[in-house]
């Protein structure tokens, strides 16, 4: 059996590294000022490795049922998949993502992932979050280095911060990056504020850093309304509080327009469920989260890309537990305005016993950092040369995959 690892991080990392359960950063304002549009980034990473197979669904691959037994999603029943086309169907309990894909507001690139095929959590979540050709190579993330490699402007804030959970790697790097999260605990007073930020910049002047980026955001969220936003037990609901949080900032005229949220709890090993259960539950909460973005980001919806990320997927088989394990072939969910939506992209390779990776896994014929590139280099103009050489280096030969965001 695999086992499977939980990263941790040093409390000066985690203070100085930026993000949280979600950080942004800011974008200079050269990025939008050419054709007069505002476009906003969202990452969501789904760590745990989700089960693109109970997701969306290849149920017109005459093997699927048969292999993905319980878990496999049908057109009819109690609980029917959502068809988005005559050969995918998607889990039910995401109604929302169907019908931004009936607006073309949403698509799926199916039988995907990272040049990454050991199957760690550890080391899938550095590869998806660093960029780099391996794991272990740096600290900084692919999407900090795409801020960083946009040319010098002004800027909203230069400050890092991270409160409460990991930061994503994703959003550590050179990068000014801005973090917060809803904690659910008592705001401190002016007067405590004051004295921790003089204490810390006699003693600490990393801390006091991340302080008074942590106050400039606690203000951002108090003028946009954000005090009601806390996290509850409920992990659809903890979803869906957080994307409101996320986009009230990234929709305020000083806010940050670059967001990446980390959502925990996708490693299905026993219990996983199919159309209902707990993968319906994950399914639902970030069903809930796009519909947040879109609720409150309003008129900026239409500039806007959100991109659903994980770390690989999960055996085509169930095992004995009614889960998966760790596999390799998943899927990517994108959705916003900006999104050229209404298809699933796969060069589907079957499912039958000579068409799996290793015998055992959905074999992916899509490489994911072609997709992340396409995002970038329409949303924010970065060339081609740029994203092989600094954002994902050494991948000169994987070209940016075209047409994913409206012209």
């Amino acid at each position: 059996m695999l086992v499977c690892e939980t990263p941790s991080l040093s409390r000066r990392r985690l203070l100085s590294a930026g993000g949280a359960l979600f950080g942004w950063a800011y974008l200079p304002a050269f990025a939008r000022a050419a054709d007069r549009r505002d476009p906003r980034l969202v990452v969501i990473v789904l760590r745990g490795a989700l089960d693109g197979l109970s997701a969306l669904a290849p149920i017109g691959d005459p093997d699927y049922a048969a292999l993905h037994g319980d878990l496999a999603l049908r057109r009819d029943g109690e609980h029917p998949a959502l068809p988005l086309d005559s050969f995918f169907a998607l889990n039910p309990a995401m109604p929302n993502f169907a019908r931004l894909y009936g607006a073309r507001q949403a698509l799926a690139i199916h039988a995907c992932a990272t040049n990454y095929r050991e199957r760690s959590h550890f080391d899938g979540q550095d590869v998806l979050e660093s960029g780099m050709p391996g794991p272990g190579h740096v600290e900084s993330g692919w999407l900090n280095r795409a801020l960083a490699a946009l040319p010098s402007g002004e800027r909203v804030a230069s400050r890092g911060l991270a409160v409460g959970a990991m930061p994503p790697l994703l959003l550590r790097g050179g990068a000014p990056v801005l973090g917060w999260a809803p904690s659910g605990l008592p705001a401190a007073s002016d007067d405590l504020n004051a004295r921790l930020l003089d204490l810390y910049t006699h003693r600490d002047p990393i801390l006091a850093a991340a302080l008074r980026a942590g106050l400039d955001a606690d203000q951002i969220a108090a003028r946009q309304g954000m005090d009601g936003l806390k996290p509850g037990g409920d992990i659809a609901l903890a979803m869906q509080k957080a994307a409101e949080g996320a986009a009230r900032l990234i929709n305020a005229d000083d806010g940050p327009r670059v967001a990446a949220l980390a959502f925990d709890g996708w490693d299905t090993h026993a219990n996983e469920g199919g159309a209902t259960g707990r993968l319906a539950q994950l399914l639902g909460g970030l069903d809930a989260a796009i519909a947040a973005f879109e609720r409150e980001l309003g008129p900026h919806w239409k500039d806007t890309a959100i991109i659903a990320i994980t770390e690989f997927g999960r055996t085509v088989r169930i095992n004995g537990t009614v889960g998966t394990d760790h596999g390799v072939g998943t899927l990517a969910f994108l959705a916003g305005g900006a999104i050229a939506g209404g298809r699933v992209i796969a060069d589907w390779p079957g499912l039958r016993p000579a068409d799996l990776y290793e015998g055992r896994d959905l074999k992916p014929t899509t490489d994911l950092r072609a997709a992340l590139k396409g995002v970038l280099a329409d949303q924010f103009g970065l060339s081609p040369q740029t994203l092989a050489a600094v954002v994902f280096p050494e991948t000169s030969a994987l070209k940016p995959m075209a047409g994913l965001v409206n012209a």
